[in-house]
């Protein structure tokens, strides 16, 4: 088979509404991501490059190989990855990180925090804890007795893949003020790769792990005193994101800080969180 014939058949390929609802309802128990059935094109199109992958020749195969064969085994995470949307920007809702710079970090140097643990829990391919290192080291610079650590943790491996490298076009960092962008952004030798790197100094703050938030505890060691879980709510439903923000709250210092995206909300759950700002929050 040549690989026009391949590809012409791949398009023509559909998902069965069997399929589709085993495969939806499977990525909502793994990963708590709704899958409605006007989300069925997109599926198929993110799918047909695991078909490729994996040497199907249809969906139908694809479905049979992991509900039937044990597949599920070895091709979840390749799966997850395919399904989750990973969008980001360096400095994206810029408003979180001028509180975190004028409000949250001079309360926690106030209170005696000599190492503040922060967390990048939906970290995507890091511009989100590369921007948080980057004010940190700001703060920790001006306030000598300051340290930090950064966590980032993700449910996609090839998102974590990218983020561990720290290169990007050299449009990405476009947000990143001129002043940070001279310490911590380095430029690439040949001018035509059009690639930068976070320098060596910031990646080695941050350590990346997967993490899936669905898991009923998350293992992130002493509580933290700042948390971001912005723009992954959204893919939630109701009693998803309930309990979701519980386990965030377990992992939040009492006086620490929580962030959400500008267009999710916290209003109807029962948390120990007090709004400081528009879509931040202090645990009590």
């Amino acid at each position: 088979m040549n690989m026009a014939v391949s590809e012409a058949q791949f398009a023509g390929d559909r998902i069965s509404t069997r399929n589709f609802d085993k495969l939806a309802r499977f990525i909502y128990d793994y990963s708590g991501i709704k899958m409605p059935p006007t989300k069925l094109t997109m599926l198929e199109g993110r799918l047909r490059r695991r078909l490729r992958a994996t040497r199907m020749s249809t969906f139908d195969d694809y479905c049979d190989f992991l509900f039937n064969d044990g597949g599920l085994e070895q091709e979840t995470i390749y799966l997850i990855d395919a399904v989750t949307t990973n969008k980001t920007d360096f400095f994206r809702e810029a408003r979180h990180f001028e509180y975190m710079q004028q409000t949250a970090l001079p309360a926690l140097a106030a209170k005696g925090m000599r190492v503040i643990r922060t967390w990048s829990s939906a970290c995507s391919t890091g511009a989100e804890p590369y921007t948080m290192a980057m004010v940190l080291e700001e703060f920790a610079q001006a306030h000598g007795s300051i340290d930090y650590s950064i966590l980032a943790t993700d449910l996609s491996t090839d998102v974590l893949q990218t983020a561990r490298r720290g290169v990007y076009a050299e449009d990405m960092v476009h947000p990143v003020p001129r002043d940070l962008m001279r310490k911590y952004v380095m430029t690439a030798k040949q001018a035509d790769r059009r690639e930068v790197r976070i320098a060596p100094s910031l990646r080695s703050k941050v350590g990346f792990a997967r993490m899936n938030l669905m898991d009923e505890k998350y293992p992130v060691g002493d509580a933290m005193h700042l948390i971001f879980c912005r723009n992954v709510l959204i893919y939630f439903d109701k009693p998803t994101q309930s309990k979701v923000l519980k386990r965030l709250c377990d992992c939040l210092a009492v006086g620490g800080y929580m962030f959400i995206g500008h267009s999710e909300s916290i209003a109807g759950f029962d948390l120990p969180l007090k709004q400081v700002s528009n879509t931040v929050f202090q645990r009590t």
